[in-house]
């Protein structure tokens, strides 16, 4: 079975033939090299681009490991430009080639090359291409597959959704039609190839602190926390850690894109909170495994989940803190009201809470305050698991359940 990536597909065509190197990011097994060196490779081909002018090399295989010195690199590409028509070189996990930045500059200056990199880390990205390509990179984040794309090879929908929130949307898993393969497949990921990458890249001696710190976050997936709360956990299991050794880990983690951050916005106040954070994996099943699939509350899987999509549309996002004055025994007290998402792309503005039911106008009414404090004209949207048609309660709050959400790419704007 193939899963259509049209959506990056699309990235990619956009940007083709624009002089900038295309820079293809994104945490390992999510489909970068699959989506570059297959999908777009049969794009190109059926635009009638001959092979000899479609260039791939794998800088992951042992046997283009001659190729990680960059003056044989560059010499050896350079070569195989025969004639003035385009040549597309897709070259994949750049990062171990030394010196990346001067073969990538030298084939810029060659009028007919159209260049495609991918990497499997943000230090890559921020630190070395976009300070040497400035002007001159156009990144394209690829993440695991959505629930649209994942359910695409699924019948049954409800199933589709039970695989989702416990086994992710990495390819390889999704393709997998037994629950014990998906399961070794994802704690071999987990152990051998994403901790041991972060390990060996950041030459980490304190293994321990790493593992712990995961399955801390794994379990605490969108709470508020900061490095000082976290030593103190460490502290109550007897592992000793302070808090700026764990801000650097869990820099190691976001480098290697296993999770995310976001950051606390005050809406009235117009101004970011910088502490504390919710942090969210970029894979829910990597979270789950890295759990022994012991946690599997749903409404905290939803919320990890509505975040990614909102960062595979584009969005920013952060958490909305909404403060208000009210009255206590004739006194003014200041308080504040958290709004799960605050999602800005140009000049769309949305704000988004995730409920698990809403069982009743407690719950209601519990939910939609935070959205009816901010007071402004945006769409305000209450994501559920029931499976209920849309509609909007007295004070225009829209209520959608989770899979029209996430199976409509413009669900927000419904």
């Amino acid at each position: 079975m193939e899963i259509k990536r049209n959506f990056y597909l699309q990235q990619l065509i956009d940007s083709q033939d624009n002089g900038l190197v295309k820079i293809i990011t994104g945490i390992r097994r999510c489909g970068k090299s699959y989506l570059l060196n297959d999908i777009f490779v049969n794009y190109l081909k059926k635009k009638k681009v001959k092979d000899s002018h479609i260039v791939k090399i794998d800088f992951d295989s042992p046997v283009n490991k001659k190729y990680y010195e960059p003056a044989v690199l560059y010499n050896y590409l350079k070569s195989l430009i025969k004639d003035k028509n385009k040549y597309y070189f897709l070259l994949d996990e750049i990062q171990l080639v030394k010196e990346f930045e001067s073969v990538l500059n030298g084939l810029l200056r060659i009028r007919n090359t159209d260049i495609y990199v991918t990497g499997s880390n943000s230090k890559f990205l921020s630190s070395d291409v976009i300070t040497e390509f400035r002007g001159r990179g156009d990144e394209i984040r690829i993440y695991p597959l959505s629930f649209s794309e994942m359910s695409s090879v699924y019948k049954d929908i409800n199933l589709a959704w039970e695989d989702y929130y416990t086994y992710g949307g990495l390819p390889s898993v999704v393709l997998e039609k037994k629950q014990e393969k998906k399961i070794n497949y994802l704690k071999y990921q987990a152990n051998n190839v994403y901790l041991n990458d972060v390990i060996e890249r950041n030459n980490l001696k304190h293994q321990e602190v790493l593992t712990t710190l995961t399955k801390i976050i794994s379990s605490n997936i969108g709470s508020l926390t900061n490095p000082k709360k976290l030593a103190n956990t460490f502290k109550s299991k007897n592992i000793l850690a302070s808090d700026k050794t764990i801000a650097l880990y869990l820099g190691y983690l976001e480098n290697a894109f296993l999770i995310e951050k976001s950051k606390r916005y005050d809406i009235k106040g117009k101004k970011y909170i910088n502490t504390p954070l919710k942090y969210y994996f970029t894979d829910i099943g990597i979270r789950n495994c890295l759990l022994n699939f012991s946690q599997q509350e749903e409404t905290h899987l939803m919320e990890n989940i509505i975040y990614n999509e909102l960062l595979i549309r584009g969005f920013n996002v952060d958490i909305g803190v909404v403060e208000y004055n009210t009255k206590k025994d004739n006194k003014n007290i200041k308080k504040q009201l958290e709004i799960d998402f605050v999602c800005i792309k140009g000049n769309n503005k949305y704000y988004i809470q995730s409920a698990f039911a809403i069982p009743d106008e407690e719950k209601m009414k519990q939910e939609t305050t935070p959205l009816l404090k901010v007071n402004d004209a945006f769409k305000k949207i209450v994501i559920v698991k029931n499976s209920i048609k849309m509609w909007k309660n007295e004070y225009g709050v829209l209520i959608m359940d989770i899979q029209d959400f996430l199976l409509n790419p413009n669900s927000l704007d419904l």
